[in-house]
């Protein structure tokens, strides 16, 4: 495995910080909510309402996100509204499941609470699973 060396470690620095960034269930879900909207910006009213989170904070957890460059976000008078950067953020969020879902055992209560999760836009979760069993 090659060593790291001066040019690479910023790369590492710059994906870990990517991973900070998402290391909080409430990004994660406002994430998700963004991903399910697809092209259609999602305006902030509905981020406190499915993440029932204060006002404040999910203030700090959005500009964490819109930091990072994970969202981007457009304001109209007093409205604010959010979206995805990239739709590869909606593809790491499935990767991220299909991980989560092969980590769980069959018969674990956490499973069946991720199989309840909303559907993401893109490849499955168990699509990506059955590509990695069969050396798809």
């Amino acid at each position: 495995m090659p060593a790291r060396s001066r040019t690479t470690e910023p790369l590492y620095r710059i994906k870990a910080d990517l991973f900070k960034c998402l290391a909080h269930p409430i990004r994660i879900q406002v994430l998700e909510v963004l991903a399910a909207a697809g092209e259609q910006s999602t305006p902030v009213t509905r981020l406190l309402e499915v993440t029932d989170c204060e006002a404040s904070h999910l203030s700090q957890h959005l500009a964490v996100l819109r930091r990072s460059g994970v969202v981007t976000s457009t304001r109209t008078g007093n409205a604010v509204e959010y979206r995805l950067a990239q739709p590869l953020v909606a593809e790491l969020l499935v990767v991220a499941r299909a991980f989560l879902l092969s980590s769980l055992t069959p018969d674990s209560d956490r499973l069946r609470t991720a199989q309840e999760l909303p559907p993401l836009p893109g490849a499955s979760p168990q699509a990506i699973l059955d590509a990695i069993a069969t050396g798809a």
